[in-house]
This record gives structure tokens, C-alpha cells and sequence, in this order.
């Protein structure tokens, strides 16, 4: 988000020297590990592959376990089913798994999400290759899926590898790397309805013995499905990595993204109801503006000295500039029959984050049974300075159906207002110990420090420090009733903040963080020799210390709310008979304030009981696919989400819906293929979700069609 009502995504690093040098020390002990990437959790559905149980995902843990022997829920995106379902946004491939549903919108970059009755940045943590950008500011890259390798969703809390702000889950998008062998190059050109148009290139393999390199780049533009909704964005990802010795590879990489978004805030209900004729208006200004810039680099080091050892580091750099001039609020005036249109808003972002993190695992042996040891540490500075015009300004009020757009006025001047500064560490151990050939045992611990302070940067003076410290953990267990049936059990805990920890206003940051914890248990499945795969979750999380109104005087606020969720989780992928195969996944929730007061008409009221904002309780997603001919596939998937609230007394709800996506592609030659696409082929109308009042909703995608053309060479 770029307002301060926005929220952030947690806790992690910061800068101290000498938990490293700990931490390096401990590593020299035990005996050894596999690669430390994370995985904690996994629950995988690769859309019906054998072996997807029995690989190793990498969100979660620094213990390389596969789906099988991790007692969590995650669902594992590949390559190749991005590819088959033709999802070239990020936040709609994510949103294909499980029990995750979407809620962007331009003040968070798009990329907010709902999991297991948590929302937003602050409670559901997005990656880039296992590196989270501090903050909760709003990610926005990636966002295109074509460099994209595969996509882990990881629900339920994530605090012991992440730190706090991922009580809801995290979802880690991994991007394409250099890989030995031939070069290989591909290219994919889209053109579509709403004027869109796609190109996407990439190339990679070794130029030496030792040398090897991936590049990628990409751009689209589109016309959108509202007036004015024109987008553009391009993106370029590359990597080169050195095999400088047979134990150590380094890789130094850097990604780029450049948007220019829909500049669209949504549609106020005009008479108590959202009108079908105002479905493709836009009542934004002619000059509005959005642009995000961002840039990744990395340079990652592995070091693999033994086959039970693996070290692994990598120092980076995050930097992102976002930019926004537009009208926001826009309010139905029944006395006038007109829109008037408020919030004139201009804001500037410039926030910065450099890091290292490492970590080392160990395969070795305790008290005479197998047993896999990760530990590291993380640290890392932030900045980030907030320029605005103080959200002050109002717009010409307009016809609903013939608005004219005129242009964007403030009385307020744009300064730079605020900067807030974060230093970070955190110390982090798992480990996973096999009582029994069937039966294993898994806990890990977290320690996050963070000290904060924000300057105001009008009177030139310091506006609050503050120090924030948690210790998060969890312990599971796993149990092989066969080998390709495995049941389990976890406890875990998580730590959210109050809002977003780089846009924390001088009041919130009087408060301490939020306190989650989540008991969950569940069953894995391979069957058919592999060529099937289910899973079965069920799960309770409770969320304490939320900001909550003063019942002695609604103007002030005070940390006693509770918020709990549980629910139902399950997914299916399978090979039914040749040719066919299906992905489905669904899932039902039940999500509630516990106790949970505020301001409405001067008084606090209560809303226990009801359901938090913008949360779907049912959800579900279906994929078929058919190879009725040798060159030829026919797709067909379905997308359910359930009714959700837009204000938390759930007087207004958002209806639920379900979209409907068709494909059909002719494999021309081994190397080539054409697909033609629909997606929401029934043009359904829905909406994605309310944030700016709780009368103004943001519609979804229209009926968009596409024809594709793909290439290896």
C-alpha cells in the first residue's frame, strides 16, 4: 500500500556483524546437510506428475525435505503448468493453489493476498527467490510470470524462516537460473483482445566449463477492460554463475521491472448497488499517474564441501521507486445524481534495502538417528522516504455514465514528509531428527530484532525509535503409514506488525506486534504408481493483540482484539487416463472476529463475530486437460471464490463468483506450438475487492482473448 492505513510484512534482519561470526562458528561442528534452500512446508499439487510428493520444495525450511517429510501445507506451480494455463500475471498464478484468493489494488502494487482468513501485506509474505522486501510497503515485482521457474505457496505461518508478517502463508516466486548443457533459446508472442499485445524472450546454458548463463526479457501492453485502462509494463532477469571450484559456485544475478498499471480505483454503488451499465467506467483524472521501478540484484555463493554439508550465502540489493498521482475516492451523491470524487493523491516512494543472509545444513547423526540440522542468520538496513501532497485535493464531481475525466488539482504541496529507517537481525535454527524409519520429529526456533525510527523530514526532527524483538517457533511431526501415505501434526507461531513497519505512523508504533499461533494436521497421498496425488489439511489459527477502539473513548485505540480462523484444505492431481489429467484443489473456512471493536456514528461498537473484510470462505479451482489427438490439447479450468465482506460489519457484501477459462493448443512441431485462449470466456462480472471506502469496488478482468505463439531453438 502507499497510505499509512496500509500494512507491513513483518520482522526479519538487521545489521550485526557479530551474529554472523556466531553462527559461522556453530556452523564448523556436525556432520552436514543438504542444500539449505526452504522448505518448510509442503503439501505439493503438481498438476498430477508423478514425484511430486518426493521432491524436495524450496519455501519454508533450510532442510531440502521433500513434500512427505515436511508436516505443512504448500502447492508447487511449475513451469510447465503456467505455461499450459497461460497465467502471465503473477498474483493470477498464485492464486490457481489452494486456499489463497487475490485482493490488489494500486495502493498495494496489486500484489495483496488473502490465505486462511488473514489478508494483505502484513499477514501474507510474498518472495522473490526466498528474499523478502522489508516493510509491507506494497510489493509490486514481480509480476509477470514469463522468467518465472515456479511458484511455492506455503499456507499457514511462516515466522520460523521468515520472520514476522506471514500468519496467512507465504508465497515464494522463483525465477529461471543458468543451468549446464546446450544453449537453448525460446521465444513467445501473445496477441489478444482490449489491444494486447505480449513478447516474451529468453535464453541460457553454458558458455564454458565452468561459466553458464539465463536471460530473460519481456514486455505487454493492453488496452484493459475499462475506459483509460491502458497498461504497459517490461522486465528483464539475467544470471551468470561460476563453477569456480567443484565444491563452490557463485552466481552474481540482477532483475529489473518497469510498470505502468491500470490507473483504476474502482466503482461506487449508486443507489445501495453496483450498476451493470458502469461496469467499464473510470473515474479517474486524464493526468493521472502510476509508474513502479524496481531492481534485484544478488550475488548468491553455495559451497558444498562434503556431500552431507552445504553453505550457502548470498549479499543483495533491493531498490524500488513508485509513483502516483491520482483521484482515489470516488462517492455516489444521491442529491445530485453525481460522482464526487475526493483523496487527490500524490505520492513518491523511494525505498532501499541491502542484505546478506546465509545458511548451513547438516546430514548427520544424534544419539545414533538420522537427523538434518539448518541454522543461519539474516541481516539487513532499509529506507524508505514518503513525499506527498498529505492525500489533500478534490476533482470536478462527474456523470456516472459520461463522466468526463478533468485533470488532478491539490492546494497541498508534494514534499518529502517522513523517511523510516530499519536495522535488522535475526537468528534462525531447525532441525529434523527420525526417531523411526516411519517416524520423524521437526522444530525450529527464530529470534527477530528490529530497530526502527522514523524522521520527520518538515520540521527536520526525529518523530519516534523504537525496538522490536520476537522469538517465533514450531515443532511437527510426520508418520510414513506407508510409503506413500504420510499423516501429520504441527504447532507453530507467528508475529504480525500493527501496520506496515516502513510507513508506521508515530501512534501505531506505541504498539507492540501481533501474536498468531496455528495447530494444524493433515494427510499426503501418492497412488496409481505415481500417477496421482492428494492431500487433506485441517487448521486453527488464532490472532491476539490487534488494534482495537477504546470502549471508554472511541477516539483512542488500544491492543486487545483477537481475530481466529479454521478450516478445511484439500487438492487433488491426477492422470485419469491417457491423454487426461486434472487439478483440482478446494477449500472451506470458517474466519472471525473474536473481539474486535470500532468507531461507527461516535460510539464503539462491537463487531465479534463477524467476518473480516475481503475474506472469501470457500474457494476452489478446477484444471482439466485433454490430449484428445497426438498435436493436439484441449484446457478448460474454473476459478470459484466465495462471497467476501467489505466493511467489518458486513452490511456489504461482495457476491461470489465464478470464472471460466478455455485453451486449445496444436503442437505444430516438437518445438513449436500455437494455443488460442479464453479467459472468463462467460464475461462473468465480479469484483475483486473494496479498499478504498467499503462502497467502492474494484471490478475484475472482462471476457479477454488471446492467441499465442511459442518457439524453442
Amino acid at each position: 500500500m502507499h497510505k499509512e492505513k496500509q500494512r507491513p510484512s513483518g520482522l526479519g534482519s538487521g545489521v550485526r556483524p557479530g551474529s554472523g561470526l556466531l553462527v559461522l562458528a556453530l556452523l564448523s561442528g556436525s556432520a552436514v546437510a543438504q542444500t539449505p534452500t526452504s522448505t518448510l512446508s509442503t503439501i505439493t499439487v503438481t498438476g498430477g506428475q508423478a514425484g511430486g510428493l518426493s521432491a524436495p520444495a524450496s519455501t519454508g525450511s533450510g532442510l531440502a525435505l521433500t513434500p512427505m517429510q515436511t508436516p505443512a501445507s504448500i502447492d508447487v506451480i511449475s513451469r510447465e503448468q503456467l505455461e499450459e494455463r497461460g497465467d502471465h500475471n503473477v498474483v493470477d498464478a498464485i492464486t490457481r493453489a489452494g486456499g489463497i484468493s487475490a485482493m490488489g489494488h494500486p495502493g498495494n502494487g496489486g500484489s495483496s493476498l488473502s490465505a486462511r482468513g488473514f489478508t494483505d501485506t502484513t499477514s501474507v509474505m510474498r518472495l522473490y527467490d526466498g528474499m523478502r522486501q522489508y516493510g509491507g510497503v506494497g510489493l509490486t515485482f514481480p509480476f509477470d510470470t514469463w522468467s518465472v521457474d515456479r511458484i511455492e505457496v506455503l499456507r499457514g505461518p511462516a515466522s520460523v524462516i521468515y520472520g514476522d508478517g506471514a500468519i496467512g502463508g507465504v508465497v515464494n516466486v522463483i525465477p529461471k537460473k543458468p543451468t549446464r548443457g546446450p544453449i537453448e533459446n525460446e521465444m513467445e508472442a501473445t496477441l489478444g483482445t482490449d489491444d494486447t499485445a505480449r513478447l516474451g524472450l529468453g535464453s541460457g546454458g553454458a558458455l564454458s566449463d565452468s561459466l553458464s548463463y539465463r536471460v530473460d526479457l519481456s514486455g505487454a501492453r493492453s488496452d484493459g477492460w475499462v475506459d483509460h485502462g491502458d497498461s504497459r509494463n517490461a522486465t528483464f532477469s539475467g544470471a551468470l554463475q561460476w563453477e569456480a571450484t567443484s565444491d563452490l559456485s557463485i552466481r552474481l544475478s540482477h532483475a529489473y521491472g518497469h510498470q505502468k498499471p491500470m490507473k483504476y480505483f474502482g466503482t461506487p454503488l449508486v443507489q445501495g448497488a453496483q450498476q451493470e451499465g458502469l461496469r467499464e467506467k473510470n473515474y479517474n483524472v486524464s493526468d493521472s499517474e502510476i509508474r513502479y521501478q524496481d531492481q534485484w540484484t544478488e550475488l548468491n555463493a553455495l559451497w558444498t564441501p562434503s556431500d552431507r554439508t552445504t553453505v550457502r550465502a548470498r549479499l543483495y540489493h533491493i531498490d524500488s521507486q513508485r509513483d502516483y498521482k491520482n483521484a482515489e475516492r470516488y462517492v455516489y451523491n444521491e442529491s445530485t445524481g453525481l460522482i464526487d470524487r475526493s483523496d487527490n493523491t500524490e505520492i513518491l516512494h523511494d525505498q532501499k534495502q541491502t542484505g546478506l543472509t546465509a545458511d548451513a545444513a547438516f546430514d548427520g547423526k544424534l544419539f545414533g538417528l538420522d537427523n538434518k540440522l539448518s541454522m543461519g542468520f539474516d541481516v539487513s538496513a532499509s529506507t524508505f522516504r514518503h513525499t506527498n501532497n498529505t492525500y489533500t485535493g478534490s476533482s470536478p464531481s462527474v456523470d456516472p455514465y459520461l463522466p468526463v475525466p478533468g485533470y488532478f488539482h491539490s492546494d497541498e504541496p508534494t514534499l518529502p514528509r517522513y523517511r523510516n529507517k530499519a536495522d535488522q537481525y535475526a537468528l534462525f535454527i531447525e532441525n529434523r531428527l527420525a526417531l523411526t524409519p516411519r517416524w520423524s520429529v521437526l522444530g525450529g526456533l527464530r529470534y527477530d530484532h528490529t530497530e526502527l525510527e522514523r524522521k520527520d523530514l518538515v520540521s527536520d526532527s526525529a518523530a519516534f525509535e523504537r525496538t522490536y524483538a520476537d522469538i517465533g517457533w514450531r515443532v511437527g511431526t510426520v508418520y510414513d503409514v506407508t510409503p506413500d501415505l504420510a499423516v501429520y501434526a504441527q504447532y507453530s507461531t507467528a508475529a504480525d506488525p500493527v501496520g506496515g513497519m516502513l510507513l508506521l505512523s508515530p501512534a501505531n508504533s506505541q504498539f507492540d506486534m501481533s501474536q498468531g499461533r496455528q495447530v494444524e494436521v493433515g494427510l499426503k497421498q501418492a497412488f496409481w504408481a505415481g500417477k496421482g496425488e492428494w492431500t487433506l489439511a485441517a487448521y486453527q489459527i488464532k490472532k491476539t493483540d490487534l488494534l482495537s477502539r477504546d470502549p471508554a473513548n472511541p477516539a483512542l485505540r488500544i491492543q486487545v482484539g483477537e481475530q481466529s480462523s479454521r478450516g478445511i484444505e484439500a487438492s487433488l492431481a491426477v492422470s485419469l487416463a491417457r491423454g487426461w489429467r486434472l487439478d483440482a484443489n478446494a477449500s472451506m473456512l470458517r474466519a472471525r472476529f473474536d473481539d474486535f471493536q470500532e468507531a461507527a456514528g461516535g460510539t464503539v461498537v462491537s463487531r465479534q463475530g463477524k467476518v473480516p473484510p475481503n475474506v472469501a470462505q470457500r474457494l476452489a479451482n478446477v484444471w482439466v486437460s485433454w490430449n484428445f489427438q497426438p498435436k493436439w490439447t484441449a484446457m478448460a479450468g474454473l476459478r470459484y471464490v466465495g462471497k467476501r465482506y467489505a466493511d467489518n460489519a458486513n452490511t456489504l457484501t461482495l457476491p461470489s463468483y465464478t470464472t471460466t477459462d478455455l485453451a486449445l493448443r496444436w503442437d505444430v512441431g516438437k518445438d513449436t506450438a500455437i494455443t488460442a485462449r479464453g479467459f472468463n470466456v462467460f464475461d462473468k462480472a465480479y469484483f475483486t475487492t473494496a479498499y478504498y471506502t467499503p462502497t467502492q469496488w474494484l471490478y475484475g478482468p472482462g471476457r479477454r482473448l488471446e492467441l499465442t505463439l511459442s518457439h524453442r531453438f
